[in-house]
């Protein structure tokens, strides 16, 4: 069997269990998957108290719950800012537990693994929605089972599976999409994609089936195909499902991890091609007519007019990201120590401009406008201290195995990615992309606490674990 499966610390087995399952389902069934987590936060905090109480990371986010709490109490509306922690201080204890509970690359591994063979049934469903029309609208014991699916995508004609908005699918499909990139090209490391290459190991396999053994020409290695087809499949499907969304954002990112996996990998050349893939579409949406008309040949017509926006020519002022996020660091100078008031952008801007948008696109613009700077200094600190500490961890020490830093690598660029979607939209309101981003804070801090402190260097530097 194998042993991912097995927690390195037979008295978390159980936690792990329920958060290997909750993670299965999560997608599908956000609320089975949450009980799941839960009890797997609980357990841990049962059996690890005393390492929870002791780390530093931990005592921040106390005293970032006091703060938040505070400026819910400062709040224009105070029964909204209330509301609006919710969004916040339950995410805190699922980062706490679950950081105590994730402790190596294996399990970050099976995660991907698990996160990555539980989006399938999303994308395909995806698929569904625009090619064939596909529409859905699915309950099952109130919020159990709640899946929703609009016949030609939300908005219309932009994938968007049950994930309600294509904005938000992009944002899940770019997470999972540089995770099956990672665990692929392990496999490739691995031999089995030489393997594949290698005519020997067809002739094997088919003079095996028929009964027949030819000793000269035996495969190369022994490993299974299945596991490359499949995220092969995987990552080919999630990347046209990505670009099916329409979300520019979504499409950065993954251009981003493509670079970032072959500079990792030192293959230049395949840097150098992807590098110019992206600057003939750049051309082609941005560059004097002149130039661009040549380039508008090779590049169709729904990627660069989306870039620059040809697609939506009269699309309003107040609309537009940087009409947002003036509005936004404007309301910051005005109440800087303590903010408006979570849940305050939406009502703001529309006094000010008579249009209903959520928020303004920025996450770190959003919590300066409704907590302060203090809040928002804090929080991006927080985060900081884990990107920091990671990036420390892979780059300089000897603690990751060299066959484990490939994975921990695709969570940092995940980790990356996430605070990159942030910068031009939030993902704070989508239940099952703030779970994921507190658990992917959660692994990559797990991990990095419990490699440092059996290398001693960097839970010194950082003052991470007690």
């Amino acid at each position: 069997m194998n042993k991912a499966f097995y927690h390195p610390n037979p008295s978390l087995q159980s936690p792990w269990n329920c958060a290997q399952l909750g993670l299965f389902v999560f997608p599908l069934s956000p609320f089975l998957g949450a009980v799941g987590l839960g009890f797997a936060v609980l357990f841990t905090w049962l059996q690890q108290s005393q390492t929870i109480n002791r780390r530093p990371l931990n005592w921040g986010l106390a005293l970032l719950s006091v703060f938040l709490l505070i400026t819910a109490g400062f709040a224009e509306n105070k029964i909204d800012a209330l509301l609006g922690l919710f969004n916040f201080l339950p995410f805190f204890l699922v980062f706490i537990g679950l950081s105590a509970l994730i402790q190596t690359p294996a399990q970050l591994r099976q995660m991907a693994w698990i996160l990555v063979i539980s989006s399938s049934p999303i994308v395909i469903m995806g698929f569904g929605q625009l090619f064939w029309g596909w529409s859905l609208n699915l309950q099952f014991l109130w919020i159990v089972l709640e899946w929703t699916i609009a016949p030609t995508g939300e908005p219309p004609g932009r994938m968007a599976s049950i994930l309600m908005h294509a904005n938000s699918l992009a944002a899940y499909l770019a997470f999972i999409f540089i995770l099956a990139l990672g665990l692929w090209l392990e496999q490739w490391q691995s031999g089995i994609g030489y393997q594949l290459l290698d005519i020997r190991y067809w002739i094997s396999a088919i003079s095996k089936r028929q009964g027949k053994i030819f000793s000269h020409n035996s495969p190369p290695s022994s490993l299974s195909p299945i596991p490359f087809i499949f995220l092969t499949v995987a990552v080919v499907a999630n990347f046209v499902a990505l670009i099916l969304t329409n979300s520019r954002n979504g499409w950065a990112i993954a251009i981003f991890a493509c670079l970032a996996f072959t500079l990792y990998q030192g293959w230049r050349l395949l840097v150098g091609c992807v590098a110019a893939m992206v600057t003939g579409v750049l051309l082609a949406a941005f560059a004097p007519n002149a130039i661009a008309q040549f380039f508008r040949q090779f590049v169709p017509y729904s990627i660069w007019a989306r870039l620059n926006d040809d697609m939506y020519p009269d699309r309003p002022v107040a609309l537009m990201r940087k009409t947002q996020w003036e509005f936004a660091w404007s309301l910051s100078q005005q109440h800087p120590l303590t903010g408006w008031g979570l849940r305050s952008f939406s009502g703001l801007y529309k006094a000010h401009t008579q249009i209903n948008i959520g928020h303004p696109h920025n996450l770190f613009l959003m919590l300066s406008a409704e907590t302060g700077f203090p809040s928002a200094l804090l929080y991006s600190g927080f985060i900081g201290c884990i990107l920091i500490a990671a990036v420390q961890l892979l780059w300089k020490s000897q603690d990751i195995e060299p066959k484990d830093r490939l994975i921990f690598f695709s969570y940092l660029l995940v980790l990356i990615g996430w605070m990159l979607f942030n910068t031009v939209d939030v993902t704070l309101f989508d239940f099952r992309l703030n779970l994921f981003s507190w658990w992917l804070l959660a692994a990559v801090c797990g991990v990095s606490l419990k490699l440092s402190k059996i290398g001693g260097s960097l839970s010194k530097i950082y003052s991470l674990d007690g």
